[in-house]
Parts: structure tokens; C-alpha cells; sequence
């Protein structure tokens, strides 16, 4: 099972197609993970109205990754799974890793500066150290 995270940036398409093609080659299931964002503070006014967006964020990943299969169908095949949990993206990538006792876990290297000071998604999972994380640029 090699675990990848979503969220639409560049480097977690690059990352998602890196966990491909490492679950063709390990013969191993592909699964895909968007992380929908808690609503802070600010956002609580806006609640339905954000829920409903990210839970729009979710349903575009999905279909762009379906689109990608079909293209790619000819070329080979991976089994894949698509799932889609609300929180922290750290602490929903961590659960989801340990719940489907992922081998591996692929995302995306931070695209904001500031997490070069307070840490990145990335960061956090590789000191977890819990499993092997990659973290693709």
C-alpha cells in the first residue's frame, strides 16, 4: 500500500504520479489522499460555504485522477483508491498511513515559505518516522 497526498498543488500531482508509478512497479494498491482543511476561526462564519468548496476540491482531484487513468490505460494499470478526510493534513495523512498500514508515504514538497520556519506536512511525517516517507519536489 504506498500512501500519497493530494491537494491540487504542483509538487502533490508530481508527488501522486512519483507513488504511481511506484505502485505499478511494487505491484502494490495506490492510495490517494485529499485532506480537507478544518475551518479556522476566521473561516467559522463561512462554514458551509468553505465545507462545500473543499468538499468541490475533492470531487475535481477525483475526476482528474479518473480522467488521468483513462489516458493512461493502455500504458498500464494500477489499482487505486481515492479518499477524502477532514482535518489537519498532517494528523489526516498520519491516521490514514496507520489505518491502511501503508509501506509507503509520497507527498509533495511545501510550495509556502513559511514552512521553512514552522514546518511542512513533509517534515512532520519524516520525524514521525513511522514509515518511509518521499517527499517529491
Amino acid at each position: 500500500m504506498i500512501l500519497a497526498g493530494l491537494d491540487g498543488s504542483d509538487s502533490s500531482w508530481r508527488a501522486t504520479a512519483y507513488a504511481a508509478g511506484l505502485a505499478r512497479r511494487q505491484n502494490a494498491t495506490l492510495a490517494i489522499a485529499y485532506i480537507q482543511p478544518l475551518l479556522g476561526a476566521a473561516t467559522a462564519l463561512a462554514g458551509a460555504a468553505v465545507e462545500e468548496t473543499t468538499q468541490e476540491i475533492a470531487e475535481e482531484l477525483l475526476a482528474a485522477v479518473r480522467e488521468a487513468e483513462h489516458r493512461l490505460r493502455d500504458v498500464w494499470r494500477v489499482e487505486w483508491r481515492f479518499l477524502t478526510v477532514r482535518g489537519d493534513p498532517y494528523a489526516g495523512l498520519a491516521r490514514l498511513a496507520d489505518e491502511l498500514r501503508a509501506d509507503a508515504v509520497v507527498v509533495g514538497a511545501s510550495e509556502q515559505a513559511g514552512h521553512r520556519v514552522i514546518g511542512s506536512v513533509a517534515v512532520r511525517l519524516v520525524k514521525a518516522g513511522r514509515w518511509p516517507v518521499t517527499v517529491v519536489p
